[in-house]
């Protein structure tokens, strides 16, 4: 069975728009033609388009993933090619999301802050410490008072 890239852009949740805009980026070389000269889909390239999205979702750069699928498409020869793409990729992720972990720590620790009965005055005090700074390193003072 066949998909036309509507078809396909209803399926994988991507535009009309994106899905040309990748094959424009050598992303999509495996995808065939119509005789009339239009793309038509497969169950397989479906496959690599998640794959696609999913590298293009961590993070990955189009130059890479364009990397990534030219291996794809020089066969098995080059599976320890990808396999070292895909580690370096994904030491990437775990690195953002070890930042994002640290990043989300900071929003629910101010969440807690601010959710607690005495918010206003712990707020009132960290600013009074930010001027008090400012003022003994001769700093002019930007808080609203």
């Amino acid at each position: 069975m066949s998909y036309s890239i509507k078809e396909v852009s209803q399926k994988v949740g991507l535009s009309i728009y994106t899905l040309r805009f990748y094959d424009k980026q050598g992303l999509l070389p495996f995808v065939a033609r119509n005789d009339a000269g239009y793309r038509e889909f497969t169950e397989g390239d479906l496959k690599l388009i998640h794959t696609i999205c999913c590298l293009k979702e961590t993070g990955m750069k189009i130059s890479d993933i364009r990397q990534y699928i030219e291996f794809v498409m020089a066969g098995p020869e080059t599976v320890d090619l990808r396999k070292k793409l895909l580690l370096s990729h994904r030491q990437e992720v775990l690195e953002r999301q070890k930042k994002i972990e640290e990043s989300l720590q900071e929003i629910d620790y101010k969440i807690g802050m601010y959710s607690s009965e005495d918010a206003k005055k712990q707020v009132a005090l960290e600013v009074s410490y930010a001027i008090a700074e400012k003022e003994k390193n001769g700093l002019m003072n930007p808080y609203v008072e």
